[in-house]
């Protein structure tokens, strides 16, 4: 075979191998057609898979005997607020106010006296007279060697606990008043635990 019969057979091969422009346009209108058939069949027999259900971070699932799948830990705020009150928004008379909602059970009572115990003892003293190690020596506990003076019993004839209101206290454990810090660390239902056990130790709880 000639040198010139080499080159056209060549040159032949080189044409049936080259992609036809036709071709080309062709296969790129059927790969592009299958982005158009989620719309064609509203998304039935080709679904994509950013149609699939996707569940979110406590979103509510309504299980069977369950509100929702993913149940926050005790104490969690909600991402819009807690449905406690803003008690720093209170005028005192409304903080006075605050109903106690946690009954004086044998449980409630047994958590307030721990939370007491290790809240407030140490101040108040472990029955509340006003006594504790961090006292200083005053009427109510004129043995007293602690560095903080006049610290108001809470327990016994002289008790400030009689005189104020479950909300009142309520108020004081949460925020804090005058020299007193606030207890935020209590978690908020359980402020009320406290509460009833003062109640009690102060004869005046209604247990239930």
């Amino acid at each position: 075979m000639t040198s010139r019969g080499l080159q056209t057979s060549s040159a032949t091969r080189a044409a049936r191998t080259r992609p036809r422009p036709m071709a080309v346009a062709v296969m790129l209108a059927v790969a592009a057609s299958f982005g158009c058939w989620e719309q064609m069949d509203d998304g039935k027999w080709f679904p994509q898979m950013k149609r699939q259900p996707a569940i979110q971070a406590f979103e509510a699932v309504w299980h069977r005997d369950q509100m929702q799948g993913f149940t926050p830990p005790d104490g969690t705020v909600p991402v819009g607020g807690s449905s406690l009150p803003d008690l720093a928004s209170l005028d005192m008379a409304s903080q006075d106010a605050l109903q106690n909602p946690v009954p004086a059970s044998l449980e409630s009572l047994k958590n307030g006296e721990v939370l007491f115990a290790r809240y407030c003892s140490a101040c108040h003293g472990p029955e509340g007279m006003g006594d504790g190690t961090v006292a200083a020596a005053s009427p109510f506990a004129p043995g007293n060697t602690g560095p903080f003076p006049l610290i108001l019993p809470i327990n016994g004839p002289a008790s400030m606990a009689r005189v104020f209101s479950d909300g009142h206290i309520y108020t004081t454990i949460s925020l804090g008043r005058g020299r007193m810090p606030n207890y935020s660390r209590i978690p908020p239902m359980e402020r009320w635990d406290v509460i009833n056990y003062l109640r009690e130790i102060n004869g005046q709880g209604v247990r239930q």
